[in-house]
């Protein structure tokens, strides 16, 4: 058959370990026998990153923002052992919060429902989307070590010169510090992309921080999320039978637990990052929710919101076979060569897309699964390793196609 010509090239991101491999596969397996595929290549691993000075994840998200749609692989975040690991210059910064701070834009994940696949939690019965700020937090904190008694102050110097300073803390002894900020343009940013998100997807918008604790700076985030519901979107969601609402987080846990699922839940990106792999976790695997980082302007980054595997990468060296279930990195690909499809006018692209998501659910219908989840549906599934899978999944697209 002749392969689907493209037109735009997608902003491709590799990345590190197990996904790394895995990405390679899906590639070979699945896309390129069938899509003349076009892309402007950035190697996100860790090595790469290091021996660039991280200048190439700044390459990449501009490179997002030039041509519109990009696909990202898993990639390390240094801790002190990976410094050590992989002989670092420094301990680089998360990559994926610096093409965040870059595109300034949400990050919506949401579980892939399944056939026959249970979820922990039995009363969800509809996926939550986890829609996550993506700017500034912890993400773009200074911290550092303080090594005797002194004392810590916050200071702000105005473009004025005016001088605002108050304590943090008089430390007695060694201790650590840190501060984080937040703009109030990425706030509200975040609030109508969450608004037109929900309003899009015909599904209430649950927003909750903890403003009884942080009470100016979640409290920003409250106030925004208000104002603009009461200016812009109230009218139309009450239209349309919407509600929109905000608790505290805590209450929000458990409002969540005891639901049934089917709404969109904002956060602040800390509580996103965490939640998100609740929630993908609770409905079957980390391995089974898709993430797109929406900007303000029209960018669109997808990728699996899943880390690296490491696990699995070193049983990999070691010539063991893995059963690492890729579905979430193949739902990255078909994302964005979805929204490219979309974007180009390609509805033959559009069309494969849709078909390879319906190759791995008919895949994994049959019984065919990998290892983490295996336990969650009924019967006897057969556990593949992921070459096995893979090509399961082949053989269901070519069947489709």
């Amino acid at each position: 058959m002749l392969k689907i010509p493209m037109t735009t090239p997608l902003v491709e991101l590799d990345g590190d370990e197990m996904t790394r491999i895995l990405w390679a596969q899906i590639k070979e397996e699945l896309i390129c026998p069938f899509v003349e595929l076009r892309t402007e290549y950035y190697d996100l691993g860790l090595p790469n990153r290091d021996a660039t000075g991280d200048q190439v994840t700044v390459d990449a998200a501009e490179a997002i923002r030039k041509w519109g749609v990009g696909v990202k692989c898993a990639t390390i975040t240094p801790n002190a052992q990976r410094m050590e690991e992989y002989h670092l210059h420094q301990m680089w910064r998360s990559p994926n919060g610096t093409i965040r701070a870059i595109l300034d834009g949400t990050t919506f994940r949401t579980p892939i429902p399944c056939p026959g696949l249970r979820a922990y939690v039995p009363t969800w019965t509809k996926p939550i989307t986890v829609a996550r700020h993506t700017y500034g937090d912890l993400y773009k904190d200074t911290e550092f070590r303080i090594e005797g008694p002194g004392k810590a102050e916050l200071l702000f110097t105005g473009a004025d010169g005016a001088v605002r300073r108050e304590t943090v803390y008089d430390f007695e002894g060694a201790g650590v510090l840190q501060g984080c900020f937040n703009k109030d343009s990425s706030i509200e940013k975040f609030a109508r992309s969450c608004f037109a998100y929900a309003f899009s997807v015909k599904q209430d918008l649950w927003f909750s921080a903890k403003d009884t604790i942080m009470k100016i700076y979640d409290g920003q985030f409250k106030e925004t999320f208000q104002r603009i519901y009461d200016e812009e979107y109230r009218e139309a969601f009450e239209a349309n039978g919407l509600r929109y609402f905000y608790t505290l987080i805590d209450d929000a846990v458990a409002r969540i637990i005891r639901s049934s699922g089917g709404m969109v839940w904002a956060l602040k990106n800390y509580d996103g990052d965490v939640m998100s792999d609740m929630i993908s976790t609770a409905f079957g695997s980390l391995a089974m929710m898709t993430s797109v980082l929406v900007s303000a302007d029209g960018c669109f980054e997808y990728e699996a919101a899943h880390g690296t595997v490491t696990q699995h990468y070193y049983r990999h060296l070691q010539g063991e076979k893995t059963s690492t279930n890729p579905v979430a990195t193949i739902y990255a690909w078909t994302g964005a060569l979805r929204k490219r499809g979309e974007l180009d006018g390609n509805a033959a692209l559009v069309s494969f897309a849709d078909k390879l998501d319906k190759a791995v659910m008919d895949t994994i219908a049959d019984g065919i699964v990998t290892g983490d989840l295996a336990a969650l549906m009924d019967g006897h599934p057969a556990i593949a390793d992921s070459e096995t899978f893979l090509a399961a999944i082949r053989e269901h697209l070519e069947k489709i196609l």
